[in-house]
């Protein structure tokens, strides 16, 4: 039998459930119930029924007792705990789970805080991505996909300064049909149940945004159609700031002329990093498993300014500065002992291999062990969120000349500050940017 909280749902015919954790008191509650009809068009979404007027012709709920008991009837008492376990590591407030059987959707937002979301005057509570894993993946790795980025959203949010809950969807489901307003329709109503304002992620393509907003719900932003277009040169200039000071810190000046800088991946995010590191003189080692993204950025930089090595091999070549732009979790105890840099600095989400602070806290002083200056990525890849708030609350006024001022202002102010701080303090940057926001996180 699958190793899913979805089994259950669907052994039941239910489709909503509730795992809910109050880490004040360390307490688990649960709820699961049939909130719709199988025939339901959710291509009407919006239209014929909202949040509020889709009723099932007969509903089902379950209190945390009798959910409990659905899990211990189906023999997945031990997936559940293993579950909860991970929540009361990070701390995280919710898992809203909504399963649609027959297109096999199922939906989850990993809610870590709604603190900064509580009374903002905005329909939503929460700002975090969306992002689609295979419907084969083990659930587990999925939940800690979502649960990782859901808390560093929480922190990221913080430092962009905006006034939103962290959170992270993760959808198993096959690829995305965008002339299926069925599926968009399910995704949108789910993503509003959760009071999200969302943005494409990985698997998912930008156009979902446009898809989705034309037919459905605002909650979502960073089309093609936007008016900020893709998010991705924002975000690498937000990481090209944040180096500059790592430099400046390191070496006494804000310039990468004669450096080597070494950029894992090349997509929406580390190609327009690579060109800006490229613009100030750098020589860059990169990888990319797209090769044609590899054979463009080579054929566009001066000869011999980029040499090229497969992905599996970018962690061991010796650089002064490594730029992650791709997956997360590569920094871990097997692989910091072999790092060959001067500065892990780049716009990746959780790069450290860790699923609480504490985890964090232990993995960063093992590089700074190395002699190697590391910053949690939240303190600077935050151009997405802002950009996404920029849109949510100004649409069609949103301005990508104020978008990339106030990145490129945050990220370098803060990340001078963060190095500094934490020199002063006598602990790594990434304890100290905790430190620096954990009592608006987590205070009362």
């Amino acid at each position: 039998m699958r190793k899913s909280v979805f089994e259950v749902l669907r052994r039941e015919g239910l489709t909503h459930l509730k795992i809910a954790y109050d880490w004040r008191k360390d307490h688990f509650s649960l709820f699961s119930a049939r909130e719709w009809d199988r025939d339901t068009p959710f291509r009407e979404y919006n239209r014929s029924f909202t949040l509020l007027t889709l009723c099932p012709t007969e509903g089902v709920y379950r209190n945390s007792g009798e959910t409990r008991a659905l899990f211990a009837k189906h023999g997945l008492e031990e997936h559940l705990r293993q579950i909860m376990e991970l929540m009361r590591k990070g701390r995280h407030i919710l898992l809203d789970c909504y399963y649609h059987e027959e297109m096999d959707i199922r939906f989850v937002n990993h809610i870590h805080s709604d603190k900064r979301g509580v009374n903002n005057l905005h329909s939503s509570l929460f700002m975090g991505g969306i992002r689609r894993h295979e419907p084969g993946e083990d659930e587990i790795d999925v939940f800690i996909d979502g649960m990782n980025l859901g808390r560093g959203m929480t922190f990221k949010n913080v430092a962009a300064r905006l006034p939103m809950g962290g959170c992270k969807v993760t959808v198993q489901m096959e690829p995305v049909d965008l002339e299926n307003l069925d599926q968009v329709g399910f995704l949108a109503y789910a993503n509003d149940r959760t009071r999200n304002t969302t943005g494409p992620d990985m698997r998912f393509p930008p156009e979902l945004a446009d898809v989705m907003k034309a037919h459905f719900s605002l909650h979502i932003t960073g089309g093609p159609k936007g008016p900020l277009g893709p998010t991705g040169t924002p975000t690498a200039h937000g990481a090209h700031m944040a180096v500059k000071q790592g430099a400046r810190f390191l070496w006494g000046s804000e310039s990468l002329k004669d450096k080597t800088v070494a950029v894992q991946g090349l997509g929406a995010v580390g190609f327009p990093l690579a060109e800006d590191f490229l613009a100030d003189g750098a020589r860059l080692v990169v990888c990319d498993r797209d090769p044609e993204a590899v054979r463009k950025l080579v054929a566009a930089s001066p000869e011999g300014a980029v040499r090229v090595v497969e992905p599996e091999a970018i962690l061991g070549v010796e650089a002064d500065i490594f730029a992650p732009a791709a997956v997360g979790g590569i920094l871990g105890e097997h692989t910091i002992p072999e790092l060959k840099f001067r500065m892990i600095m780049g716009p990746a989400n959780n790069v450290l291999k860790a699923s609480s602070q504490e985890e964090e806290y232990a993995l960063a002083a093992r590089i700074a062990e190395r002699g190697i200056l590391y910053q949690v990525e939240w303190v600077h890849n935050i151009a997405g969120v802002m950009a996404g708030y920029e849109e949510y609350v100004h649409q069609e006024r949103s301005s990508r000349e104020r978008l990339m001022e106030n990145v490129g202002k945050l990220c370098t102010e803060q990340t001078w500050e963060n190095l500094n701080g934490a020199r002063r303090e006598g602990v790594t940057p990434t304890e100290h940017a905790y430190r620096s926001v954990e009592r608006e996180v987590y205070g009362e």
